[in-house]
């Protein structure tokens, strides 16, 4: 559980690294909770996992099997699919394991890979939901120019770029937190590990990291919300030039956006808690839903497969 570090020098540094303890497992504290609900809270949350990967993996696979859906609308939401899943998969079953298991430890390794699984994955979120208003944008604003605009070379352009980007941003942070040491507490109030609760708990001062994640966080997310805004205003404006109650409904297509792009909160643990709760396991599993009930595209080539089927 520990690595001792002995000062080879006289300065004052090395009096301060003597018999330093730098901690090398933590406690996820998760969720707080009455012991009474653990196995209603264990099946609730397993079958919403369920639910979430068979939603997400259902959905690509449909895209994948029709023909119609090659189009790069559903191309980003099958990609988007694909996030979710991999979000839910990064947070919920380490959550599972930790409301049955009495041991709630969790190593170095294994947490800086689940920060970086969960980084990769929320940033590239948000940029295929900017990517997917922009695609709204172009097919409701200028509907004639949608083919030569939204070509497929275009399309996997953006996707690469969404998922460069998820890569990139969580590889910076990961490699400033690598510069950190963790030594006065191994406790992460938290049921996964966040940038934010390791920050708070490191014994090496955390500025630089705090101004990077800043930086970039600010940068994602100005650019994501503006691209949101700028896309659904011109959006708002055709429709309502053309009096088009069905456009209207289009306007929820990117709305989720703005649950990961909120700043760094500064609220309690627990509200915190509550709050990553909702968009790394309600979120992942609503997403299929929504857009699956909302497009008669996808409804259709469903009730084709099962038609199929049986």
């Amino acid at each position: 559980l520990f690595i001792y570090l002995k000062g080879s020098g006289t300065s004052s540094e090395d009096m301060k690294m003597e018999n330093t303890t730098v901690l090398t497992e933590f406690v996820l504290t998760g969720l707080t909770y009455q012991s009474q609900w653990k196995i209603p809270l264990f099946l609730g949350f397993l079958l919403i996992y369920l639910l979430t990967i068979m939603g997400n993996l259902g959905l690509i696979a449909l895209i994948w099997s029709d023909p119609h859906l090659h189009i790069p609308m559903y191309l980003f939401l099958g990609s988007l699919a694909f996030v979710d899943a991999c979000l839910s998969s990064t947070v919920t079953p380490k959550m599972l394991i930790s409301l049955l298991a009495r041991n709630k430890m969790i190593s170095l390794s294994e947490c800086m890979i689940q920060f970086f699984s969960f980084g990769v994955s929320a940033t590239t979120e948000c940029f295929l939901l900017a990517t997917m208003a922009y695609d709204r944008y172009v097919a409701i604003c200028k509907p004639l120019l949608y083919p030569v605009i939204m070509t497929n070379g275009l399309c996997i352009r953006l996707l690469v770029l969404s998922f460069v980007g998820g890569f990139v941003h969580a590889l910076i942070h990961e490699g400033f937190l690598f510069q950190l040491t963790f030594c006065h507490s191994n406790v992460i109030h938290h049921f996964y590990c966040d940038i934010i609760p390791l920050l708070k708990i490191s014994c090496t001062d955390p500025s630089i990291n705090i101004l990077i994640l800043f930086i970039l966080s600010g940068a994602i997310q100005a650019f994501t919300i503006v691209t949101v805004l700028v896309s659904y205003t011109f959006i708002l404006f055709t429709i309502l030039k053309k009096k088009s109650e069905k456009g209207i409904r289009k306007l929820y297509y990117g709305s989720l956006l703005f649950m990961y792009v909120l700043p760094a909160s500064q609220q309690a643990d627990d509200q915190n808690m509550v709050d990553s709760l909702f968009y790394t396991i309600i979120i992942p599993l609503l997403n299929p839903i929504i857009y699956s009930l909302r497009n008669k595209n996808v409804i259709h080539s469903l009730t084709k497969m099962l038609k199929g089927n049986f």
